[in-house]
């Protein structure tokens, strides 16, 4: 088999976060949940956005996220997920580009916008997340580059695309293609409320055998299985797929790949500042690991550190050179 083109290509939400600090009067005079996180609809976004004062846009979205933290490894990446032809469209898609990920999906003409999460940061630094999914929804199986999913050593799914029709018929397909070129299919749970929607899905892929990687939390784990003890969950689910990896927050990670297992704790930080995008990075320095051929512990040491260095700052996209980083914490 000649040499991949890509190492991961993800499939995944476009979606740009817009911070902007405000006071806690409008965070009240909005009807906001302070603190939390909702999924609004396009006009109630068009109504927030317009509320807000001036804001800093940072693409997100959590597979474009770990695709970030792998092209920063050093990774070859490409990426597939949809924008509308919106300001904020231009903006994701230029900063995914300048990050050394190829993007080629056509921006979508006309409603629903971009997707865009709008983080109102009031004096405390507490931030208030309203989402609206828009236009990431609609990823139509015409828009997959098939070449390109046979060209890369591993396809990456987030399973927070698994909701919409569109998007799980493309992936769906796209899984398909991997598959029929011999690649490597990584799959992440993304939240346990998805496994709420979708488990039985879930379930039914791992079960065919279509998943080789699978990425999840020990709160997603537990949804999945059914099993409230950790090391019960681990038993069930680990026979089933070649790689499982299960994060537990303070408590390290674990994976299991052909009944060996390995560990690592988590990596030490000054302070947690905001762990936005963990799971995401720790996602990029396992897979980086992988496909450079790593032993499953060093695998693990690299998601660690990747994410230690995610939850040091606000943003989910990495601010230090992971590289730099992965030579200091890895001797």
């Amino acid at each position: 088999m000649p040499n991949p083109r890509y190492d991961v290509i993800a499939i995944g939400n476009a979606i740009v976060d817009v911070m902007a600090p405000c006071s806690d009067e409008l965070i009240e005079q909005l009807g906001l949940v302070r603190g939390g996180m909702t999924l609004v609809d396009p006009q109630q976004a068009r109504t927030l956005y317009q509320a807000m004062g001036p804001a800093r846009e940072i693409s997100g979205g959590s597979a474009a996220n770990t695709l970030a933290g792998l092209a920063l490894l050093g990774a070859r990446c490409a990426f597939i997920g949809q924008v509308a032809q919106d300001q904020l469209g231009e903006v994701f898609a230029h900063d995914i580009r300048a990050a050394g990920i190829d993007f080629a999906t056509p921006p979508r003409p006309g409603d629903p916008p971009t997707g865009r999460c709008l983080i109102l940061v009031t004096p405390d630094g507490q931030r208030t997340m309203n989402t609206s999914l828009g236009a990431s929804q609609f990823l139509p199986l015409e828009a997959l580059d098939l070449e390109a999913v046979a060209d890369a050593l591993v396809l990456y799914l987030e399973g927070y695309m698994w909701d919409p029709p569109e998007p799980r018929a493309a992936m769906r397909k796209a899984i398909a293609a991997a598959r029929a070129a011999g690649r490597k299919v990584a799959f992440t749970l993304s939240e346990a409320f998805m496994i709420e929607l979708h488990g039985d899905d879930f379930r039914a892929l791992i079960a065919e055998g279509l998943i080789d990687i699978l990425f999840a939390n020990h709160v997603e784990l537990a949804a999945l299985t059914g099993e409230e003890d950790f090391e019960a969950g681990v038993a069930a689910l680990a026979p089933k797929v070649p790689i499982l990896v299960v994060t537990r927050s303070a408590d390290g990670a674990i994976a299991v790949a052909g009944g060996m297992r390995a560990e690592v704790p988590a990596e030490p930080v000054e302070a947690v500042v905001d762990t936005t995008g963990a799971g995401d990075l720790f996602a990029a320095g396992f897979l980086f690991g992988h496909v450079r051929g790593q032993s499953l512990q060093t695998c693990l040491k690299m998601g660690a550190v990747a994410a230690a260095e995610i939850i040091s700052h606000f943003g989910a996209r990495p601010e230090e050179d992971l590289q730099a980083l992965m030579k200091k914490r890895l001797k």
